[in-house]
Formats: C-alpha cells, sequence, structure tokens
C-alpha cells in the first residue's frame, strides 16, 4: 500500500507543478519577483473555488474526470504491477 501512496503522491505533486507552470504562465511578473494573477482567472477560480461539483458546468465537471481518470489508472497499474509504477508514467 505504501507503494500506491507514493505513486499517487508523485501524481498529485506532478498535477500541482502543472497548476504553477499554467499560474506562473498566465501571470504578470514583476521586477521585485512579485506575480499578478490576471482578473478574468481571479474571477474563474473564485467562482470555481466555491461550487460544488454538482453545479460546474460540463467542460468543468470534464476537467475533474479526467483528473480522476488519471488517479484510477495508477490505482488500475498498481494493481496489476505492485510497485511497478513509474513517475514517468504519470
Amino acid at each position: 500500500m505504501d507503494d500506491l501512496r507514493e505513486a499517487l503522491s508523485a501524481y498529485s505533486h506532478h498535477a500541482w507543478v502543472g497548476g504553477m507552470v499554467f499560474l506562473f504562465g498566465v501571470s504578470v511578473h514583476h521586477p521585485d519577483g512579485s506575480v499578478t494573477i490576471p482578473s478574468r482567472f481571479v474571477t474563474q477560480w473564485r467562482r470555481q473555488m466555491t461550487t460544488v461539483y454538482t453545479d460546474l458546468s460540463n467542460d468543468e465537471k470534464a476537467s475533474d474526470r479526467n483528473e480522476a481518470d488519471r488517479i484510477l489508472a495508477i490505482t488500475r497499474r498498481w494493481r496489476r504491477n505492485g510497485d511497478e509504477t513509474e513517475q514517468g508514467e504519470l
């Protein structure tokens, strides 16, 4: 079970990195090292973080389903292969 935990933790970090790359990619960078998130993203993400899953748009649900599918794939590989799930398979 620790191997599955590690595989899921590796995926969690991979997903977080992707989010941070996106966030910093769309943000305005200032000389002092700070960044400003464009207001359109702030508005969108505030709405999404206060919306329960069932009330999300179909596109937003699809995005969450894609994430769930990636997690399910890791658990399926782990069940099939034990500890052979590699971080590169994320």
